[in-house]
């Protein structure tokens, strides 16, 4: 028996296939353009495993209708990518492959990868947060997502501007949230070229770890997490995390116990797999739940 995952991007696509034991047997990827072109692919894919498949998960870029009593459950909503505007892409699914269908926000996907199969293995709570060309964030808590009336959005939380930042932000619905100030454009549009071409001592750098800190801060004090992992693009640059760990531990003055930094905050254990290993894991889960 195998399972099926999409991380969907807004970026592009990976599809890929596992085992029982979310051992990779294929894996594809592919830009994310218009439903029409973007989905063929997915279903091709798909179909060649058809009758052998027990279910997919799914990790989409958002927002999404996640209220499994909604006449719009499956859906992407608001997104700023038109095209994919009110999309119903569990009910193409189902209705091109007829299996179960596990679906959540990507970077909730990504959560739940590290979750079972990375540095959160073993734990209770996890938090996660990609920082790349958005900010997203999502949390597990006893393997389930934490979710209200819809999924959290946590990549634009309010922060307190650094003194020497001048830059008014980049989110067209907040200006200076935490995306608006710290995600992969609001740093090229403020210094005029992106982030993996600025220096390892420049300056900058101590601006975005100061965000990300706050970030982390506003994340302990809510919600307490055994771990926080910081994904995406921007936190490829090795120097960031220890520059996020000191002004974190600056911020937060001893005010709650934590684990050390070095233990308590991480980069992903799967790298860019986890989110493709988070949606195999909910198909698995899907599956088991749906008796197949």
């Amino acid at each position: 028996m195998y399972y099926g995952g999409i991380e969907a991007g807004g970026t592009k696509f990976v599809c890929g296939v596992s085992d029982e034991e979310l051992n990779l047997v294929e894996r594809i990827s592919f830009p994310t353009t218009t439903p029409k072109e973007t989905m063929a692919q997915v279903l091709a894919f798909f179909k060649a495993y058809q009758g052998k498949l027990a279910a997919i998960g799914v990790g989409s870029f958002g927002p999404i209708d996640v209220q499994k009593d909604s006449p719009t459950y499956g859906r992407i909503t608001t997104t700023p990518k038109s095209a994919w505007q009110h999309y119903d892409f569990v009910g193409t699914l189902k209705g091109a492959l007829g299996l179960p269908i596990a679906w959540t926000t990507d970077v909730n996907a990504a959560c739940f990868g590290e979750y079972v199969a990375g540095h959160g293995r073993g734990l209770k709570s996890v938090v996660y947060y990609t920082i790349g060309t958005g900010v997203g964030g999502g949390a597990v808590l006893d393997g389930r997502f934490v979710e209200g009336f819809s999924h959290p959005e946590m990549g634009h939380m309010l922060l307190q501007r650094h003194q020497e930042d001048t830059y008014q932000g980049n989110c067209s619905f907040h200006g200076d949230c935490l995306e608006g100030l710290a995600a992969g454009p609001a740093i090229e549009k403020r210094l005029g070229k992106k982030a993996q071409k600025l220096a390892v001592d420049d300056p900058f750098w101590h601006i975005e770890a100061d965000y990300i800190a706050q970030c982390v801060y506003n994340t302990t004090l809510m919600y307490a997490p055994e771990l926080i992992i910081l994904g995406g693009g921007v936190m490829k640059q090795p120097q960031l995390l220890p520059l996020v760990r000191q002004a974190f531990t600056d911020k937060l003055k001893g005010y709650v116990v934590t684990p050390k930094p070095d233990a308590y905050l991480k980069t992903p254990a799967l790298g860019d797999d986890a989110g493709l290993i988070g949606c195999l894991a909910l198909a698995k889960e899907r599956a088991v739940g749906a008796g197949v």
